[in-house]
């Protein structure tokens, strides 16, 4: 059976899946089988694994830092937020429902067989297990029948790891904080801690360290350093929001709609030199981008509407207007029908107008799409008619079927992996693209073709622009993660915790 060892932090955002997906790639790379697990995850990136099943993006990433493929039994259970109070709940890849957060809390002791029984499997096959918490250990709120922190470790027999964010301040109120509100046998189980996103001088931070311990009778098992890596990220507290808004030779704006799902479509375009993707929540960010990009979401109509308030669906089609590229992802790829009906209170019920920008119609159905493809760009209109014969792969995820009109054309042609069945997906009409394939700019071709389509009409030379094999690319940053933690963390120490469990 395999061991176990899990990654908890003070807060969301603390590094806890970078720290596991580190630590996955060392262990990797010692020679051991490895696995990720994560109980329970919020979040709206989202994946679709080779079976057709939905997980959560984090383990993904980790389950590629194990070298692995990954498998819905690393994330038994992914909450999407729907609205502010309540969630879309899938179980072992599959939709359960949709629950408010206190249906949800009443509910959710029901699942952990299911967790379990997905965790025993993992056990099977895997020399080590990391497993990852959500959130904090310390909200007492919620600590009964908790499933995803200190109730999971429990359950796993995993010795914890503690993880602070010195990058925000008050690292050592956040570690001894949360050891203090531990009860007794949990306190028991933390068995080292990691001071994680440190900037600057280490010596400067030893006394600190030192008090940590005696406070706590806790060992530091590591200071990790602040980091510069392109990996994929959880959720909406992503530091690409709200990173860096300068210009480059290429421009991307991406729409930051309020419930924003799978950004990590548009990695492949950030590590592109002289290529800036820029996410843009006002008009007046806008600016003059080359092309416009509307992102996955998990309430389409909603998300509309509310660019319908700020401005920035008049900002975009006024762009439009001036030839600029739209194109539209899944749920972006919906706004820029004629319209968008729900008759079955999918989302918000009712019909609305879309944006208008593509001849066509969506209705959404509680039937949920999801799963994998790959295909061609058969035949592009356009600026971006280079893409014509290019190959692609990617996902589907979405409820909701579009139909084409008069005037536009099919984007591309896909076959399903699962059910092994084409058929034609997307639009595209004058200068408007849109598609449901998450993952469409992922390969190096994709990529490179539209930056040289829209570097050719600028004028601008894009031969020093080439894109990246982007599954290449994210392999030498899981060895510049692990090569990074090696330097910095106790392995040594880590390995005894990993040995002598609870």
């Amino acid at each position: 059976m395999a061991k176990a060892i899990m990654i908890q932090g003070t807060m969301s955002n603390a590094g806890k899946s970078l720290l596991a997906a580190g630590l996955c790639r060392i262990f990797k790379q010692d020679g051991y089988k490895v696995a990720p697990f994560k109980s329970q995850n919020m979040a709206l990136n989202s994946f679709i694994t080779k079976e057709g099943l939905e997980m959560g993006r984090a383990q993904v990433m980790q389950a590629e830092a194990a070298g692995i493929q990954p498998s819905v039994l690393m994330n038994p259970i992914l909450l999407k937020p729907t609205n502010d109070v309540g969630s879309q709940v899938i179980v072992n890849g599959e939709v359960l429902g949709t629950m408010s957060a206190r249906e949800y809390f009443q509910y959710k002791k029901q699942l952990i067989p299911k967790v379990m029984e997905a965790y025993h499997k993992l056990e099977e096959d895997y020399d080590i297990i990391v497993i990852e918490g959500a959130g904090s250990p310390a909200e007492i709120n919620l600590k009964q029948e908790d499933i995803v922190n200190m109730g999971m470790a429990k359950q796993a027999m995993a010795p914890v790891l503690l993880v602070g964010d010195i990058d925000r301040g008050g690292v050592f109120a956040q570690l001894i904080g949360t050891i203090m509100l531990l009860e007794k046998e949990e306190q028991e189980m933390v068995k080292g801690m990691i001071i994680n996103k440190f900037r600057g001088d280490k010596t400067i931070l030893d006394p600190g360290v030192a008090a940590l311990e005696e406070k706590t009778g806790i060992p530091v098992v590591g200071v990790a350093p602040y980091m510069e890596l392109e990996v994929e990220d959880e959720d909406s507290l992503t530091e690409r929001f709200s990173g860096n808004q300068e210009v480059g030779v290429i421009d991307i704006a991406v729409i930051r709609v309020p419930r924003i799902s799978n950004f990590t479509d548009f990695n492949a375009l950030e590590v592109i030199p002289g290529v800036s993707v820029r996410y843009v929540k006002h008009p007046g960010e806008l600016k003059n981008p080359d092309m416009i990009i509307l992102p996955g979401t998990k309430n389409t109509m909603e998300d509309l509407l509310w660019m319908r308030q700020n401005g920035l669906e008049a900002s975009i089609l006024k762009k439009a207007a001036e030839g600029k590229i739209i194109f539209g992802v899944c749920g972006g790829y919906q706004m820029l029908g004629e319209t968008l009906s729900d008759p079955e209170g999918v989302e918000a019920g009712g019909t609305i107008k879309g944006m208008g920008l593509l001849p066509m119609d969506t209705v959404f159905k509680e039937s949920k799409t999801r799963t994998r493809v790959e295909g061609t760009f058969p035949k592009v209109e356009g600026i971006l008619n280079t893409l014509t014969g290019v190959s692609l792969e990617g996902y589907e995820i979405h409820m909701g079927e579009s139909t084409l009109k008069e005037g536009a054309s099919a984007f591309t042609e896909i076959t399903d992996s699962v059910t092994g069945a084409t058929k034609q997906d997307g639009a595209c009409c004058g200068r408007i693209y849109g598609s449901y394939v998450h993952g469409i700019f992922d390969r190096e071709e994709v990529a490179k073709r539209i930056v040289e389509a829209i570097g050719k009409e600028k004028g601008v030379d894009v031969s020093q622009m080439a894109g990246v094999d982007f599954a290449s690319f994210k392999e030498t940053q899981y060895d510049k993660l692990a090569s990074g933690l090696r330097e910095h963390l106790d392995m040594k120490k880590i390995y005894e915790i990993l040995n002598q469990g609870i």
